[in-house]
């Protein structure tokens, strides 16, 4: 097996190209591409569900798709979402922070 080179992160990069050219009023999103999924762009939103959801809704996600899971013991709400865009898969995560409750804020006596 011979090693990754650039040259095949070309799909995933011309990708995020095109979504920047016909979507610049989109939030910006931390971008991931990787010779490990090399026809995989991931784009995720920290603290910011509402970039989350723009981007979902430009993507033309169906939002009974997003899987919600919950991590870090409880502490952080990930939305993970799935399309593909001119034959590259993208992945689109929110990451947020749940607050934790307040001892005796909010409880009937």
């Amino acid at each position: 097996m011979s090693a990754p080179t650039m040259g095949g992160l070309s799909a995933a990069v011309t990708v995020l190209a095109s979504l920047m050219a016909r979507l610049p009023e989109l939030p910006a999103v931390d971008v991931h591409v990787s010779t490990i999924f090399p026809d995989q762009v991931e784009l995720s939103a920290h603290n910011d569900l509402a970039a989350f959801e723009a981007w979902r809704e430009a993507l033309g996600i169906d939002p009974w798709s997003v899987v919600h899971k919950v991590q870090s013991r409880g502490a952080t709400r990930v939305l993970d979402a799935h399309a593909v865009f001119t034959g590259i898969r993208l992945r689109l995560v929110g990451y947020s922070e749940i607050p934790v409750p307040v001892a005796g804020v909010g409880v009937a006596s």
